[in-house]
């Protein structure tokens, strides 16, 4: 279709002629009220290092990572210059990818005045638009390989997500650590201090301590982070409730967890009982039987054919696999040093298309449906992974959150 694409916003005044029906200021004010309504959304996105999208380079868009010195540690001789040090330069590339989405609305939409439904639509894709694009990036730096488990509730040490139970919180003392880790891997501060993004559920925990400093006692003297809800052991905690979530869906329609019905000894193939899952729906996933983990390679609707050998007794409960132990969920909390990832700058990849009544031709012969949507160009990539440290706990809610 020959159909026209108005980039960015606000509908022509009737007495204003120009291409395709928008004025100049009136796109303005739409592409404004877009990102407007998606800053609030990118929590993980505010503390990237921002790099301008590469128009005209291809489709890779690529960071400068720079080494470090070595101390210069032998006297200068007088007189004689000292040979120079070099400095390393390392390069990380990440493709770029589009992303989008569109509302079809019928009949309501004029072209020559401005139209609260069309504002109304704008606002939550801008709302769509932010949320989209910072889960892009969150689940980019969640793949950090700097983790550390909350202990449980005696101070005994957990080495693993799926032996994580509610139990194991984020404490005043955690996090002491996460922020010492941080230090010893030097990682500079942002505006003085490290910065943590959580999930309301951990925050919850993590105000009952005597140490917390909500945020509004040093408003005042400082600008706040978007999302920002106080600090602890020189940490800034942001809260959002897309900070990411580790848990398993139930394995069946009719039921959470299944029973193993044969006993089994070193054994790849569990028989069942206790719910009913499609032939094939747990292919790829992950169940917790006893402390064993493992890859779901195939199942009918009362056996499952496992990628590792299990030994289960009869009764004994097949939990989901993809968070904690007993299938409850974790919560992925990143603790940050400035620079540790980087991300393109939004506001070059992004724009509003309203498609107005009539643009379409034939296929809407009686110019029924006009629609707005938007799109944008994204990629994240971690720079430094010593900077990122994911404090993996759980909550109080653990067994009432779900994935995200």
């Amino acid at each position: 279709m020959n159909d026209h694409i108005y980039d960015l916003q606000l509908f022509a005044d009737s007495n204003v002629q120009t291409t395709g029906g928008l004025s100049a200021e009136m796109k303005t004010y739409y592409g404004m009220e877009l990102l407007e309504n998606a800053r609030p959304q990118l929590v993980h996105n505010q503390f990237a290092a921002t790099k301008p999208l590469p128009t005209g380079g291809g489709k890779t868009v690529e960071w400068r990572k720079f080494g470090s010195f070595d101390k210069a540690l032998t006297p200068l001789t007088e007189g004689v210059t000292p040979d120079g040090s070099g400095i390393s330069v390392s390069y990380i590339t990440k493709e770029l990818a589009q992303y989008g989405d569109y509302t079809t609305v019928s009949d309501m939409l004029d072209l020559t005045a401005i139209d609260d439904v069309v504002l109304e639509i704008t606002d939550r894709h801008g709302a769509n638009m932010g949320l989209t694009l910072d889960t892009v990036t969150r689940n980019e730096i969640q793949q950090g390989n700097q983790v550390l488990y909350a202990p449980d509730e005696e101070g005994n040490e957990i080495t693993s997500r799926y032996d994580l139970t509610g139990a194991c919180r984020l404490t005043s003392q955690l996090v002491a650590r996460a922020a010492t880790h941080l230090k010893k891997m030097n990682a500079p501060t942002i505006d003085g201090k490290y910065v943590c993004i959580l999930h309301p559920s951990v925050a919850f925990d993590l105000r009952q301590d005597p140490d917390w400093v909500a945020a509004h006692q040093y408003a005042a003297a400082r600008e706040l982070f978007s999302g920002e809800i106080g600090e602890l052991h020189g940490v800034r905690f942001v809260e959002t409730t897309e900070a990411k979530i580790f848990r398993g869906a139930d394995l069946a329609s009719d039921s959470r967890t299944l029973t193993v019905k044969t006993a089994v000894n070193g054994g790849k193939t569990v028989s069942f009982e206790g719910g009913a899952p499609a032939a094939g729906a747990l292919a790829g996933r992950y169940v917790l039987i006893g402390r064993v983990r493992s890859r779901v390679v195939s199942n009918t609707a009362s056996a499952m054919t496992l990628e590792d050998n299990v030994t289960a007794a009869v009764g004994e409960t097949i939990y989901p696999g993809e968070g904690g132990a007993g299938g409850c969920a974790v919560y992925g909390c990143l603790f940050l040093g400035k620079g540790a990832y980087g991300v393109v700058d939004l506001s070059e990849g992004t724009e509003v298309i309203v498609k107005p009544r009539g643009s379409s031709g034939t296929a809407d012969p009686l110019d029924q449906r006009s629609s707005v949507g938007w799109k944008g160009v994204h990629a994240a990539a971690i720079l430094y992974d010593e900077y990122i440290l994911r404090v993996e706990c759980g909550s109080s809610y653990s067994g009432q959150d779900k994935a995200n």
